[in-house]
């Protein structure tokens, strides 16, 4: 559904009034002009306009364009500081009637949106829905999304980059209809607090599907449901659409991402590529061309079951799909074969036996490049020093475990008989109330030239003359003492905390337990005293609010991680009280004094980043976490879902003075070496990586 044609009365120069420059250029020249002077279209929100929802406050950024039937801009919710999209509709007076404006922004604010009603989080990869606003006294409607950037529309793929190769087809087929396959079977709830099972997207197009990624590894998320997004129609179909259109729709796509013309008729031999004619017998059939798929599941199945092209096989490579359904014995053969030659001892982890979630886990990311620092090109010889903050994750995890003391050994000289040697300096900063301080401190000695780089957390993007790259993912976990009596405070709260919640407890709004379980007990706030745990916490969970950081400060007894742990159970067994604590997760994940409480959001999301390793499910309270049968969710930070992690990254100058810092990040993200070390000190890697290191 092309925006050029959706607004025919307003003649627009451009025949596209939502991505005409006129609109902005109105704005430029005349300030508070509210429509544009060559039509009358209704300009773009400004930079820095507030918008008020329900659930805060937004800040206009800046314009990013269009998408489908509406603008694009990049915002900040007002207080978190967090990145939101937002996606603004228009219903202009030419258009629409007052009453149809009404209607229609009431539906809006009604269903935009959607969340699983069992509770559980699962990235099902449609884009996640803060909140519908529909203010009655404007003409718009602003749908916000929990996106941090705007990925780019397969539509602007293809007019970057050209057509897709059959593999990577497949794997934009693949994902998508496990994705439908989630939308037309799964109970919903809306934002009105309706229940619905199945959803239907009815909107299925070069449009409405995101890439993120490169070629080689990216993830497809669908946005703009046809429910909200035919709203803004004059006349939208009074049919409701049926899940079989799904599925034909996206055998359209997959025709059009395959030759890069969507003229193209699929009758006409000539257009289909000829190595791989059993794609070519799927999309026929998922086009509904030839007998059509019941259903998304049945169209999945029959995917996964395509033979491989005889090009793909000849040459022993696995395909994206290959790595999103299940590893052939075929394929572990050929890691196996790889593995010996090019590390020899590398056979034992190859031939050992693995879980079916193993295998799982592991299929859906690219294997990385590398397997050891030794293969990582352009380190170059030369001493370099690096800092970060001495309370600081990294300075933690480098003296924390018996694996920290070989992560370190590695790190300060990582590829033998070379000259290339790195020496970390942990600088002691003083906790400031301004942002980032400490994070900025640590880019001062870079910028001074006491460093050549420097490792830390960000909230915000670095300095304009400074660089990063994220080699992994740190967090917080909130826990509250494990006990193994009957009544604890684990089940009572069955294993899991409000944000809102947990905003009273920390800021003494919540004084006993029994004002949320039927445990009466006194409750004690205890805090770490790592100054990067306390500043996330202040952030994510207290929003940056100056009042709730003051009396979190009041109430809140400061001691280490470990003694908080070793203190709470006898303190709960004893009857004297409830104690609740935060931490940094290489000091809390892998305990069992402790259990990390999953996160319900503002929208009632849930969050548990601790899962069984065996089962791959979500931890309880009922579960055995001292058996140490336990990992982080690696997909949970990927999409940013939890809500209390944040990236690890290397800073580095742009004035190319020194590269170290580059090379520094390049040893630890290209290789499986560098990324199980971190994990190992109770990091989360980039992407799942194996148990034992090379």
């Amino acid at each position: 559904m092309s925006s050029s044609f959706r607004y025919p009365e307003y003649y627009c120069s451009r025949n596209s009034p939502l991505s005409c420059d006129q609109p902005q250029a109105t704005v430029e020249h005349f300030k508070g002009a509210k429509f544009c002077q060559e039509c009358g279209f209704p300009i773009p929100l400004t930079p820095q306009q507030q918008i008020q929802g329900r659930r805060g406050t937004y800040q206009v950024k800046k314009l990013l364009g269009a998408r489908g039937g509406g603008r694009l801009y990049a915002a900040v919710q007002v207080g978190s500081g967090q990145f939101v999209l937002i996606k603004e509709y228009l219903l202009p007076n030419r258009c629409f009637s007052p009453e149809q404006v009404r209607q229609r922004k009431e539906l809006f604010s009604r269903i935009a949106g959607l969340t699983p009603a069992d509770g559980r989080l699962q990235d099902f990869r449609v884009l996640s829905t803060l909140e519908a606003i529909a203010d009655p006294q404007s003409d718009r409607a602003l749908l916000v999304t929990q996106q941090k950037e705007a990925f780019p529309t397969l539509a602007q793929y293809l007019s970057e980059r050209g057509a897709m190769s059959a593999a990577q087809v497949r794997e934009v087929l693949a994902q998508t209809l496990q994705t439908l396959q989630f939308l037309h079977s799964q109970k919903f709830r809306r934002p009105s607090g309706q229940m619905d099972q199945g959803i239907v997207h009815g909107n299925i197009s070069l449009e409405s599907l995101l890439i993120n990624g490169n070629a080689d590894q990216f993830h497809i998320y669908l946005c703009d449901l046809a429910e909200w997004e035919f709203l803004f129609l004059p006349a939208p179909s009074a049919t409701k659409p049926q899940a079989i259109e799904d599925l034909t729709a996206l055998g359209n796509l997959g025709f059009y991402l395959l030759n890069g013309n969507s003229k193209a008729d699929p009758r006409d031999d000539r257009v289909w590529v000829r190595d791989d004619p059993a794609l070519k017998q799927f999309l026929l059939q998922l086009m509904g061309l030839e007998a059509p798929f019941e259903s998304a599941e049945a169209a999945r199945q029959a995917l996964l079951q395509l033979p491989q092209p005889e090009s793909v096989q000849h040459l022993g490579i696995a395909t994206p799909l290959e790595s999103t359904s299940r590893i052939s014995k075929v394929w572990w053969l050929l890691i196996a074969a790889i593995a010996l030659l090019l590390l020899g001892g590398g056979l034992f982890y190859f031939l050992r036996p693995h879980s079916n979630a193993d295998a799982q886990s592991f299929a859906k990311y690219k294997r990385l490049p590398s397997k050891t620092f030794s293969e990582v090109s352009g380190v170059s010889a030369g001493q370099s020093t690096y800092v970060s903050q001495k309370e600081g994750t990294w300075t933690v995890v480098l003296g924390l475990r018996p694996e920290a003391s070989l992560l370190g050994d590695r790190l300060t000289r990582p590829v033998p008989n070379t000259e290339a040697i790195f020496n970390h300096k942990p600088l002691d900063i003083k906790p400031s109330l301004q942002e980032n301080a400490e994070t900025f401190a640590a880019i001062a000695a870079v910028q001074n030239r006491q460093a050549d780089f420097a490792i830390s957390s960000l909230s915000d993007p670095p300095p304009d003359n400074a660089d990063q790259a994220q080699i992994a993912y740190d967090g917080l976990l909130v826990f509250v003492p494990f006990s193994k009596k009957a009544q604890n405070l684990p089940q009572a709260l069955q294993g899991r905390i409000r944000l809102e919640d947990l905003r009273k407890l920390f800021t003494g709004e919540i004084k006993n337990w029994k004002e949320l379980t039927q445990i009466d007990l006194p409750v004690v706030v205890h805090a770490p005293t790592e100054p990067e745990a306390l500043r996330q916490f202040q952030q994510r969970v207290l929003n940056g609010d100056a009042q709730a950081i003051a009396k979190f400060q009041q109430i809140a007894k400061q001691q280490r991680t470990e003694d908080t742990q070793r203190q709470m159970v006898n303190d709960f067994d004893a009857g004297q009280a409830g104690i609740v604590s935060f931490g940094i997760l290489s000091k809390t994940w892998d305990q069992c004094n402790g259990y990390p409480l999953a996160i319900v959001d503002d929208q009632g999301t849930v969050s548990q980043p601790l899962m069984r390793t065996q089962t791959e499910r979500s931890i309880t309270p009922t579960d055995n976490l001292c058996d140490k049968n336990n990992r982080l969710d690696v997909e949970l930070f990927r999409s940013k879902q939890y809500r209390l992690g944040y990236p690890l990254l290397v800073v580095y100058p742009k004035d190319n003075r020194t590269t170290t810092g580059r090379q520094f990040a390049a040893l630890l993200t290209d290789s499986q070496q560098g990324q199980c070390l971190l994990k190992k000190v109770g990091l989360v890697p980039l992407q799942p990586v194996p148990d034992i290191c090379p």
